[in-house]
C-alpha cells in the first residue's frame, strides 16, 4: 500500500540529502522517480535541488496552483513511477498536499515530501500544517543547535547576520539567510537575549 510520508526537520539537517539518496536508491534499481521542487526556490537552479553536502539532481518545478495529481498522472502515461519526491514540501498548498495523498491512495504511488515544520517565526508553514495533518507516516531528521541540543526551530537573519523577527513567511535561503536553534536559544534569540 503506498503512502504519504513527511519527513521534517529545521534547516540543515541533510533532508535534501536524504531525498536524493532515496530517489538513487529507486533508480539504481531501474525504477523511475519524480522530484518535485516550489519554482520559485531556483537556488540550485530552476528545476534542480542541491544538498550542502554536493548531492544534486534535476526536479520538476511546480506552481503554487498547478494540480499535481493531474501532473502526476499524465507522468505515469509516460511509463511507470515507483515514488514521487518532493523537496521544501513546506512550500505545497493545502490542495496540493490532499492531490499528493490522493497519489498515494488513487494512483497507488508513495510520496515523500522533506522540508521544514515551522517558519523562522515558530509558525506552521501551510504545506507543513496540511502534511503534519494528513501524512501517513511521520519521520522527524534531527539538527543540532550550537549547544549540543536537538534543533527545532530556525531564525532569519539579515545581511549583517542580525535575527530578523518580521517579514513575509517565506523567503527562500540556505545558510546565508538563516541558522538552526533549539527552542531554547531560539527563544533567547528573538527575544533579543544573548545567550550561553
Amino acid at each position: 500500500m503506498a503512502k504519504l510520508y513527511f519527513s521534517y526537520a529545521s534547516m540543515n539537517a541533510g533532508k535534501s540529502t536524504l531525498l536524493l539518496q532515496a530517489s538513487y536508491n529507486y533508480q539504481e534499481r531501474g525504477m523511475r522517480t519524480v522530484i518535485l521542487i516550489a519554482a520559485f526556490d531556483d537556488r540550485a537552479g530552476r528545476g534542480r535541488i542541491a544538498s550542502r553536502i554536493g548531492l544534486e539532481a534535476d526536479a520538476v518545478p511546480f506552481e503554487p496552483d498547478e494540480d499535481l495529481f493531474a501532473r502526476i498522472s499524465a507522468m505515469v502515461s509516460e511509463g511507470p513511477l515507483a515514488c514521487i519526491f518532493v523537496d521544501e514540501a513546506q512550500f505545497l498548498t493545502e490542495n496540493q498536499v490532499w492531490q499528493l495523498a490522493r497519489v498515494a491512495d488513487r494512483l497507488k504511488i508513495p510520496v515523500m515530501a522533506y522540508g521544514l515544520r515551522t517558519d523562522f517565526q515558530g509558525k506552521l508553514f501551510q504545506g507543513s500544517a496540511a502534511l503534519l495533518a494528513i501524512a501517513d507516516e511521520l519521520r522527524e531528521v534531527r539538527t543540532i543547535c550550537h549547544c549540543g541540543r536537538k534543533a527545532t526551530m530556525v531564525a532569519r537573519l539579515d545581511e549583517a547576520g542580525d535575527i530578523i523577527r518580521h517579514g513575509a513567511q517565506v523567503e527562500v535561503g540556505g545558510n546565508e539567510k538563516y541558522v538552526s536553534y533549539c527552542r531554547r536559544h531560539w527563544e533567547d534569540k528573538m527575544n533579543g537575549a544573548d545567550f550561553t
